[in-house]
């Protein structure tokens, strides 16, 4: 009887093992997975500030909330579930609709600058909202716009564990989506509070925590005016990059290639190589996505079957 007791008793323990492995190597996967998707993660963290830029105090952080819980769920129920089956069943439907949602990104970031070159640039909400409707209108423009750079991030981090068992590659996936989702609101919640932190300091006795507050009151207004237009650009960017791989993917080599040869061009320049190249391919890719951006601008407000004015 106590020799089938123990026998028992280190099955149990061999499982736990086995367990706690899983969640080691589960663990590290979804670090890696993440890592690799850390480039669309700054992006989205860039992005995401300008949809709370000018707002009351008092709603900054509902807001943010709002927009991260429409994230995970964008993630989680939409994203996760369509990008396994996909992957699963049709490996080949994920770049089509991935290039699709690049287009609706370019569309995004284009009309931002076309709204500046022509003076009355979007801010986000219509003029004539006010209040609950132009806050429920900005949440949703910016859960639609994060739905595409989730959509990038999951897929990458898919790409990463898709040699993983079915279990395995969920749990890293969901790993992923929680800890992307709240780093990037974390992060954004911080930025855009850290105005109240630097009043807060201001009324402290100690006059370097004053000239600290001072110098953040001052200067958060600036960042979050620069983190729109960095938002703006990696909309660009992100939509432009996806375009580039996709096309290359899909079977059209030309326009990746001209861009790999410029990369491989700059990258033998001594200790900025690296970083020359990165700067190539990201202009290309911004470049690629304000042209496909403008020319769906064009369509959807400048062309006569784009304009809702037509009679």
């Amino acid at each position: 009887m106590s020799g089938g007791l123990f026998a028992l008793l280190d099955d149990v323990a061999m499982l736990a093992r086995l367990a706690a492995a899983s969640v080691d190597d589960i663990g590290a996967a979804a670090g890696k997975a993440t890592a690799k998707a850390a480039g669309v993660v700054i992006d989205d963290t860039a992005v995401t500030p300008q949809y709370v830029h000018g707002i009351a105090a008092e709603r900054e952080l509902p807001i943010i909330k709002r927009i991260a819980i429409g994230s995970l769920r964008n993630k989680i129920v939409f994203i996760l579930p369509a990008a396994l089956l996909l992957s699963q069943f049709v490996p080949w439907l994920l770049t089509p609709i991935l290039m699709l949602g690049a287009t609706y990104l370019c569309y995004e970031g284009a009309e931002k600058v076309w709204g500046m070159i022509r003076g009355h640039e979007k801010h986000g909400a219509p003029a004539a909202a006010s209040g609950a409707d132009a806050e429920k209108f900005m949440v949703t423009g910016a859960i639609r716009t994060d739905f595409i750079l989730s959509a990038e991030i999951m897929v990458i981090a898919l790409n990463e564990v898709a040699d993983q068992p079915f279990l395995p590659r969920l749990l890293i996936l969901l790993v992923v989506a929680v800890v992307i989702t709240a780093a990037v609101y974390g992060v954004v919640a911080g930025i855009v509070k850290m105005d109240d932190i630097g009043l807060s300091m201001t009324q402290r006795s100690s006059p370097f925590a004053h000239k600290i507050g001072h110098g953040l009151v001052a200067g958060m207004p600036k960042l979050l005016s620069a983190l729109s237009v960095i938002g703006t650009v990696a909309m660009l960017w992100v939509g432009g990059h996806i375009l580039l791989v996709g096309t290359d993917t899909l079977g059209w080599h030309l326009p990746y290639g001209l861009v790999h040869h410029a990369e491989e061009y700059v990258h033998h320049v001594g200790g900025v190589g690296a970083v020359l190249a990165w700067l190539v391919n990201t202009a290309a890719s911004a470049v690629i996505g304000l042209v496909v951006g403008l020319i769906v601008v064009a369509v959807m407000h400048v062309l006569p079957i784009g304009r809702k004015d037509k009679h």
